[in-house]
């Protein structure tokens, strides 16, 4: 029931989406589409959890934490991309349609909110064995940008079938490592200094 109501909600959306569709593409009957899993918003919940539980499961699964960072982030990020590739329609309902509608919104966040988390311990974690340590908002600050960049690349591998989940991850490390991995080491760049010989941001 719920690989088709993820597949009617991708295609139509939560509003068009349609219980008799959903449990016709079941093989059951619309009641017991509604004694499992209750109204459509229940429904479209039940969908959203699911997809973000197989997310963090493929993360988890494919980055790990015995490699080196560089190394272990690029594995969980190609895991994130080979997860999108392998289930676009559950990465639309999980992100695109979830983000734009309430209570949704809020479920996604939280789910978001974990996954930052999860990349800035394992982060800590690989650095602390290295005898680096590295200030948890400067961590914090990199999960983020690094989960928004997956999303919005993401995004564009859901849109481009013959795309490479892998070739996607080693481009977004390209683009965000080299930086990112200088953070780490204590290298940090700084703005211009002001009239006042300071510099206008806190390093």
């Amino acid at each position: 029931m719920l690989d088709a109501a993820v597949r009617v909600f991708s295609e139509r959306g939560f509003h068009a989406a349609n219980m008799d569709e959903i449990a016709e593409l079941s093989g059951v009957s619309k009641p017991m589409v509604y004694a499992y899993h209750g109204t459509k918003e229940e429904l479209f919940l039940s969908c959203l959890r699911r997809e973000s539980e197989r997310l963090m499961e493929r993360i988890l699964a494919a980055s790990d934490a015995t490699l080196p960072p560089d190394e272990q982030l690029w594995r969980g990020i190609k895991g994130f991309f080979e997860f999108v590739g392998a289930h676009r329609d559950g990465w639309s309902v999980l992100h695109r349609q979830a983000r734009s509608l309430e209570p949704f919104a809020g479920e996604l966040a939280g789910m978001r909110k974990a996954l930052v988390q999860l990349i800035a311990h394992r982060l800590d974690v690989a650095l602390q064995k290295e005898g680096r340590q590295v200030r948890p908002d400067d961590l914090t600050s990199m999960a983020l940008s690094l989960v928004g960049a997956s999303e919005s690349l993401a995004d564009w591998l859901s849109a481009h079938p013959d795309e490479d989940p892998a070739r996607t991850a080693t481009r977004l490390m390209n683009a965000v490592w080299m930086g990112a991995g200088q953070l780490l080491h204590g290298h940090t760049w700084k703005p211009p200094l002001d009239e006042r010989g300071n510099h206008q941001a806190a390093a």
